[in-house]
């Protein structure tokens, strides 16, 4: 099942079922207004959502063209979003570039955060920045959405709660966040508002691209319309979703609607590219002592999507152009 809201309907929008195409939709009417009401009432409702997609796969419903300009992330705003860095050959080269060794729970111990969800951009929306010098970049990873999930659930138990799957990208400001760890207490102006991908689908929609808690898909990146990567997301990922869950519900239960990210997709063979700007720099301080390449400035493009193979974007696609000014107050 494949799921969208749409931004007209309010803060929350529009839920929508989107063909498995990507091509064709039809509203939810009846069953859930958004998808935040289908996630708190899941058991019951998404039995009636899979029945309305069939319906719309088989063309009993003709459904509408899809608009990819009209969706929101699927989820507008969340409870919670808690981003991950399971790809640890990122963690690898970040050290590296500074040349510090990377933590001795590197491979057992997920680092973690937790991001702003109140405010999430739509996914063909512009992205604001204030101040060039902030350092923007984008993050493209993998996310799923989870049901309630019990405080100490364990790894072995964790699948049932994974909702759905979808992709994002997750916006940093690289200037700021050196300043705002020093602190010691994480950090917080180096996260602005995060946008996800127009759909999110039901794990099994990814048939056996879906294995153990990780996407064996590859996550697909251009910046100004050329390749910046290509990157398998599945066979690097060291802490599956399941281990990050285990993680995070450690001392807390969590709410239906969490969003929790995979962190920047990354692949040892450098040659497929990079998931992220900062990624790249690395690699340039560790080869030449210098990074050279700028972080994204007004004007720039980045598109961010997954292909299932046969040339179907799953998540439909991220599409997004930086801009001089400031994110409006919510509402306006």
């Amino acid at each position: 099942m494949k799921l969208g809201t749409l931004r007209a309907g309010g803060r929350d929008g529009t839920l929508v079922l989107v063909s498995r195409d990507g091509t064709r939709m039809t509203p939810a009417t009846g069953i859930a207004p958004t998808l935040q009401f289908a996630l708190d009432n899941w058991e019951t409702l998404s039995p009636k959502l899979t029945a309305r997609f069939n319906q719309l796969e088989l063309g009993e419903i003709a459904g509408e063209a899809v608009n990819l300009a009209d969706f929101h992330s699927p989820l507008p705003r969340a409870y919670e979003w808690i981003d991950g860095s399971a790809y640890i050959n990122h963690v690898v080269l970040v050290r590296k570039a500074r040349n510090a060794e990377p933590p001795a729970t590197l491979e057992t111990d997920p680092l973690v955060y937790q991001g702003g969800s109140g405010v999430f951009l739509p996914p063909h929306a512009d992205i604001p920045i204030a101040d060039t010098k902030w350092g923007l970049d984008f993050e493209s990873e993998v996310c799923v959405i989870l049901g309630d999930t019990p405080q100490g659930v364990k790894a072995k138990d964790a699948e049932p709660h994974i909702r759905l799957v979808m992709i994002c990208n997750d916006i940093t400001l690289r200037g700021l966040i050196p300043a705002e760890l020093k602190k010691g207490f994480g950090f917080f102006n180096g996260k602005p508002a995060t946008a996800f991908s127009p759909f999110a689908v039901t794990p099994d929609e990814l048939g056996p691209a879906w294995q153990e808690g990780r996407m064996h898909l590859n996550v697909k990146t251009l910046l100004n319309g050329e390749n910046a990567g290509d990157l398998a997301a599945g066979p690097e990922m060291h802490f599956s979703f399941f281990d990050l869950i285990q993680h995070i519900a450690r001392t807390r239960a969590l709410t239906a609607g969490t969003i929790l990210g995979s962190g920047t997709v990354s692949n040892i063979d450098t040659s497929k590219g990079s998931s992220c700007l900062s990624e790249v720099r690395m690699l340039e301080t560790i080869a030449t002592g210098t990074a050279t390449t700028e972080y994204l400035k007004p004007g720039d493009h980045v598109r961010i999507w997954v292909s299932d193979g046969n040339d179907v974007e799953v998540f439909g696609h991220i599409s997004q152009t930086v801009v001089a000014g400031s994110q409006p107050a919510p509402g306006n």
